[in-house]
């Protein structure tokens, strides 16, 4: 039996937390889910695929329809189990970086950009114990193609450091589709990614 769930009208991250809820609580093999934007669609997309169902989307109405089963192979991880495990022994630590603005300090907006752009070339310098650049607020705007920090943001990428964008912000600035680098994600990944982290730094 097929559970429908309507999340239309939730913010971010509740799509996400009663779609996790459902199907934890009822063990559910397959169920439908309404929401009213694509930033939701995406998260619980993600976190449905992560905890091994196949997923497909379409338009529902004025909506969007999200229609997922559980594959026959069995549970996967979720998300925060596969990707937030902490390290032991001689691994790296995890450092994650909160950036909330798509400019450094304050007083000349112009100086401010130079100085995050710079800031964002020269975190490397840090070494390995970088795992998580997570974006919110204005600063989802450096992940949009053409921002100052791109391409420095698509090579941490492929150095296999995580990045994740604040959904809601993105929507909040008419950029979702814009974004070209890094996961669209929701709160509850960067309120977790926070609780594992062995270090936050916040600019």
């Amino acid at each position: 039996m097929t559970k429908k769930l309507d999340a239309s009208g939730l913010a971010c991250p509740a799509p996400v937390l009663m779609v996790r809820e459902a199907i934890e609580k009822e063990k559910l093999d397959a169920l439908e889910v309404i929401l009213d934007n694509e930033a939701a669609r995406e998260n619980v997309s993600r976190f449905l695929s992560s905890q091994n169902f196949a997923v497909s989307a379409s338009m529902y109405e004025d909506n969007h329809k999200i229609c997922a089963h559980r594959k026959e192979e069995g549970r996967q991880q979720t998300f925060a189990q596969e990707t937030f495990v902490k390290p032991t022994g001689s691994q790296k630590r995890r450092i994650m970086i909160l950036i909330s603005t798509d400019r450094m300090g304050s007083g000349d907006d112009e100086l401010g950009k130079k100085l995050m752009a710079n800031f964002i070339k020269t975190i490397k310098e840090m070494g390995g114990d970088i795992w998580r650049l997570v974006f919110v607020n204005n600063g989802v705007k450096l992940s949009v193609k053409g921002s100052p920090t791109f391409e420095d943001l698509i090579n941490y990428e492929k150095d296999d450091i995580d990045i994740l964008v604040c959904g809601t912000c993105l929507e909040h600035f008419d950029l979702l589709k814009a974004r070209k680098v890094g996961e669209t994600t929701n709160m509850l990944d960067i309120v977790t990614s926070m609780q594992l982290a062995d270090k936050v730094i916040t600019i």
